[in-house]
């Protein structure tokens, strides 16, 4: 096999407009503020860690907010990989599309506003039930303290938003998919629907891989997608775990890679892409090709987190344009090495990217 023989497009298509790139997750808006190691303690909170709130927690959400400056971004990972697929193509707005579920309160009025600001094409299903899902960055020198309070992004509802046939006729609009895997604890049915609407008229669905935890906890409704994913993303933890639990008996990131490629698949007009990032090391990618990382001085690096959501939105940028495989895992690098230099999933007005 040559890397470059493979076309992700059939033919050419005239793609980068609006609506093109598809997403579908659960929207969270993230507060970002600095705080004291008093108020780590007060709700047990370890300084670099990332957890899901507690009912010990939820009066930190408006402490937060009431005791601190705080800044606000639409987070969630799908969000935040569309959002910056946006941000790399700039022009024209509102490629990315995105569905999700959220609450009729002050938090998602902000993340309305902060989604508009990103130029992204936002639908969200809006309910009263559960507040809008909240995820807050507790910063303590150089740590953060991830908690997250999914609420309403648990509460979407397929039969209230995505079959409404105004929200279904915009991922008709869409060419090419993309699904964190986080959203199979809420609405596998919905990514169903999706990525059997983007295998049945041959066009591109990417599925990422997200946390060791969906593959182990929620290993039947991720097989079932799976004969539909065309783009399976994760990182080395992932795979690894992936591999485990699908009984692959290797450890090489790159054999793991083959053996998701080979799984079973009902496009066979695609051969499915697999790509698998390592952190400072080498991004692996199918058929088997190793894509080296741009180097950066570890004391530029200011927060990791958002990495992986970086890098999905730099490579679905040039995806959506048709571009190679090289091309869209360069862009996904790129959009990395930024995000690891800021604090969040932020990025500068444009970008610096040729």
């Amino acid at each position: 096999f040559n890397i470059i023989n493979i076309t992700f497009y059939p033919k050419r298509l005239k793609i980068n407009k609006r609506n093109a790139l598809f997403g579908m997750g659960n929207p969270l808006l993230d507060i970002s503020a600095v705080v004291d190691k008093d108020f780590l303690d007060k709700y047990g909170l370890k300084p670099n860690d990332q957890i899901l709130a507690e009912e010990k927690h939820k009066a930190l959400f408006d402490e937060i907010v009431k005791k601190s400056k705080v800044e606000y971004h639409a987070g969630g990972s799908t969000q935040n990989s569309v959002k910056i697929a946006q941000w790399m193509i700039q022009e024209p707005h509102k490629v990315a599309t995105f569905f999700g579920c959220i609450g009729t309160d002050h938090f998602s009025e902000i993340l309305k506003q902060k989604a508009a600001e990103a130029h992204v094409d936002a639908h969200y299903y809006e309910q009263s039930q559960e507040p809008t899902g909240t995820c807050a960055a507790c910063i303590t020198g150089d740590n953060r303290s991830l908690v997250a309070n999914l609420a309403a992004a648990n509460c979407y509802n397929k039969e209230k938003h995505l079959d409404v046939d105004s929200n279904w006729s915009l991922v008709e609009k869409a060419r090419v998919y993309y699904i964190a895997g986080f959203f199979l604890t809420v609405s596998p049915e919905s990514i169903l629907k999706v990525a059997k609407h983007a295998s049945d008229n041959n066009k591109i669905f990417g599925l990422n891989l997200s946390a060791p935890f969906i593959s182990q906890f929620f290993k039947e409704p991720l097989m079932k997608v799976m004969p539909y994913v065309d783009i399976v993303f994760g990182n080395e933890t992932e795979a690894a775990t992936f591999a485990k639990e699908q009984g692959f008996e290797t450890e090489d990131i790159a054999e793991i890679a083959r053996r998701v490629q080979s799984l079973p698949k009902v496009n066979k007009n695609r051969q499915r892409i697999v790509v698998f990032t390592q952190g400072r090391e080498d991004t692996v990618a199918t058929v088997v090709k190793i894509f080296p990382v741009l180097d950066i001085d570890q004391n530029d690096i200011v927060d990791t987190n958002g990495a992986g959501d970086a890098f999905v939105g730099g490579f679905l940028s040039e995806l959506v344009q048709e571009k190679p495989l090289e091309e869209c895992i360069r862009a996904g690098h790129y959009a990395a090495n930024v995000i690891i230099r800021r604090v969040g999933c932020t990025f500068p007005e444009k970008p610096d990217f040729h």
